[in-house]
């Protein structure tokens, strides 16, 4: 009877501790469940924060590009979330700082509006379906990309990467002292790597990639509408008709101004660029010329445009020549000379755009349909057009500040995208 009522109470007892260890095992799968219900719903609230944080940044931002009215604080809620954007104004521009907090979360973020409109270089030459063709003696400092061949003469010199893009991708007697990507490499020296589909006569100091494919072809990085735009920003600054052609001589300040027919500033003038340029014509700068950006417009570049949109053919003509010389103002400033000029592309023989003889200066030339020319120890920034052609010891020289290039606001005003990133 002893044993049976021990062996009772073990029964009781084993009962006991799995009821315990079950209501343990019950506990603890509750807590975990309402511990992923809460992470789960710290997570829905934090991505709702976030979309309320960028909806107000974009809603604020999209007026402000446009010119919509807006207040300096505006608020937008969305579910149970509300976001708020204080807009303050900083040195060239404005600042968004967007933020949303909750029982759970904290976001913030901050947009940089630029006064003006921005544009970005990459390459000290960049070449469309025309090419490239470098004499022996030129010199380049930066890296080059083209969408058709780039052909050198004994082994031009290239301080940087070399891209002939596409299928028909081709690089000649050139000496480049990083990496090289074409279809076909011929008779070059690379200091770097070779990316490649065939390749001969070419020495390659790093390694060999054969069967590499070929690298896409690119666009320009200035649109016609952009160019359309700084156009009508120097329209709106009023226009010049008489006398015609207009030639600057002395000292004088342009821009923003329409010409409306041929410019031409020659015999040490010093013209001092406040605005956009445009025109609708031939520009021509020659015989110790100076064209330098204002003072009062530090940190930013000034385009201009020869553009006669009723001939491409034979006008809209850029000629830099004898000693002309180019100023920007302070650090990323240069001058843009851009010519509309389409002949090249259409399979005609006019240069758009001739520098030559010295010429030199924070300049970089942009031609998107037409031939760019470099001679006579010409000298420049860079360079982008649908063929380039480079001899008689002329020099291009990149400078970072190309990527970041800032243009100054119309008379309307506007402002572009700078930058945009979540701060918390």
């Amino acid at each position: 009877m002893k044993l049976q009522n021990n062996r009772g109470q073990v029964m009781l007892i084993a009962c006991l501790l799995f009821l315990a260890a079950a209501a343990a095992v019950s506990a603890a799968a509750a807590g975990s469940a309402l511990h992923r219900a809460s992470a789960a719903r710290a997570f829905a609230d934090a991505r709702q924060g976030l979309y309320a944080i960028s909806s107000v940044s974009e809603d604020v931002a999209y007026r402000k590009i446009k010119g919509m009215a807006i207040g300096d604080m505006e608020t937008l809620t969305i579910g149970s979330v509300s976001a708020t954007a204080d807009v303050d104004p900083v040195f060239g521009g404005l600042e968004i700082r967007a933020s949303a907090t909750g029982a759970r979360f904290a976001r913030k973020s901050l947009v940089r509006l630029a006064e003006g409109t921005t544009a970005s270089f990459q390459y000290a030459v960049q070449a469309g379906a025309g090419g490239i063709e470098l004499d022996e003696d030129v010199r380049i400092t930066g890296d080059m990309f083209s969408n058709a061949p780039i052909e050198g003469n004994d082994e031009t010199l290239v301080r940087g990467t070399v891209v002939s893009a596409g299928s028909s991708g081709r690089i000649e007697e050139i000496h480049a002292t990083s990496s090289a990507y074409a279809h076909t490499i011929r008779d070059s020296d690379i200091d770097g790597d070779a990316y490649y589909q065939t390749i001969s006569g070419t020495t390659v100091g790093g390694e060999l990639h054969h069967g590499s494919a070929d690298v896409a072809t690119a666009s320009f990085p200035i649109s016609d509408t952009l160019m359309e735009q700084w156009k009508t920003d120097a329209a709106a600054g009023g226009m010049h008709t008489s006398p015609c052609s207009y030639a600057i001589s002395g000292i004088a300040t342009l821009g923003p101004k329409k010409i409306n027919c041929n410019l031409i500033i020659d015999d040490d003038a010093v013209v001092t660029l406040e605005g956009p340029v445009w025109v609708v014509g031939n520009l021509t700068v020659t015989d110790d010329a100076e064209v330098k950006v204002s003072s009062s417009l530090s940190g930013k570049s000034i385009a201009i445009i020869a553009d006669n949109p009723s001939n491409r053919s034979s006008a809209s003509k850029v000629t830099v020549s004898n000693d002309a010389r180019f100023t920007g103002a302070g650090e990323s400033s240069v001058v843009l000379l851009l010519s509309r000029n389409h002949s090249a592309s259409q399979g005609g023989g006019t240069t758009a755009i001739s520098v030559s003889e010295e010429s030199r200066g924070d300049v970089f030339y942009y031609a998107g349909y037409g031939e760019i020319e470099f001679s006579d120890e010409a000298r420049a920034l860079g360079a982008a057009g649908y063929a380039l052609h480079i001899e008689d010891e002329s020099i291009l020289s990149y400078e970072p500040s190309l990527l970041h290039l800032s243009f100054p606001a119309g008379p309307s005003g506007g402002y572009t995208i700078e930058s945009w990133k979540e701060t918390e």
